[in-house]
């Protein structure tokens, strides 16, 4: 199986706290991994070298084949990697609609002359790009309050519209950092069900996630960092019993 994302010797530091400390790791296109690890462990640090955010010291991290540590979050973005955030990043003012309607937007660019101009082309993209975006709004479960103002959502319905936002871009690598926070049971199955089907329609997963069952349940792969050092990797069976993870991290529940 192709890998999207390949990390090497990556290394990060923070005045004397050596944040992330020579990691290396694969990410398999087409499947949903996971990155778990105690508090402080180099988690968001990791998902921020990956999407240009902060620079690494040292190593280098490549994406379909192509070098792109060092380069600009912007330019990353471009690429094909999207990412949430643990307090999710919405235009509050804007309704829930136009919130995703950004995304598309931005994906398909309509070329200037035909904004301006309003030529018939522009009428067909501004039809499509709304009933896009009013998919990604049924996708996860906002289509009832596509006209409210987005700054008036609750918690876990804005983590289903960042990732609506998210997904509207057609990333090829969707890092998700605790995308499950503040979700009740039922919305987190839901969510889960969504998730899972992203794959099949060509976008990689790579989750940040405090809930374990939840990523046990549809994680294919896991990988687990503890001060910023890879302890183990491999199927979400084997991460369950390994000596190691379960003495920094899991517990004895999963022994």
């Amino acid at each position: 199986m192709a890998y999207i994302l390949e990390v090497k010797n990556l290394s990060k530091s923070f005045g004397a706290l050596k944040a992330v400390n020579r990691l290396s790791f694969k990410v398999k296109a087409g499947v949903i991994s996971a990155l778990i690890g105690p508090n402080g462990s180099g988690k968001s640090t990791t998902f921020n070298l990956i999407t240009g955010h902060l620079r690494p010291e040292e190593g280098e991290i490549f994406f379909e084949g192509h070098r792109i540590d060092g380069q600009p979050a912007e330019t990353i973005a471009r690429l094909g990697i999207a990412r949430t955030f643990q307090t999710p990043q919405i235009f509050t003012h804007l309704t829930v609609l136009e919130n995703v309607l950004l995304s598309v937007y931005q994906r398909i660019r309509p070329g200037i002359w035909t904004s301006l101009l309003r030529l018939p082309q522009f009428f067909q993209k501004e039809k499509a790009a709304q009933e896009e975006a009013f998919h990604y709004l049924e996708k996860f479960f906002l289509a009832s309050e596509a006209q409210q103002l987005a700054g008036g959502l609750p918690l876990g319905k804005l983590r289903h519209l960042e990732l609506a936002r998210a997904v509207a871009l057609r990333p090829k690598l969707l890092l998700l950092d605790e995308a499950a926070s503040g979700l009740d049971p039922r919305e987190k199955q839901d969510l889960a069900q969504t998730l899972s089907q992203l794959p099949r329609e060509g976008i990689t997963l790579f989750w940040v996630e405090h809930d374990l069952n939840l990523l046990m349940e549809i994680a294919q792969e896991v990988m687990v960092l503890d001060q910023g050092e890879k302890i183990a990797e491999g199927p979400p069976q084997e991460i369950q019993r390994h000596p190691r993870v379960i003495q920094v991290y899991l517990g004895e529940e999963y022994a």
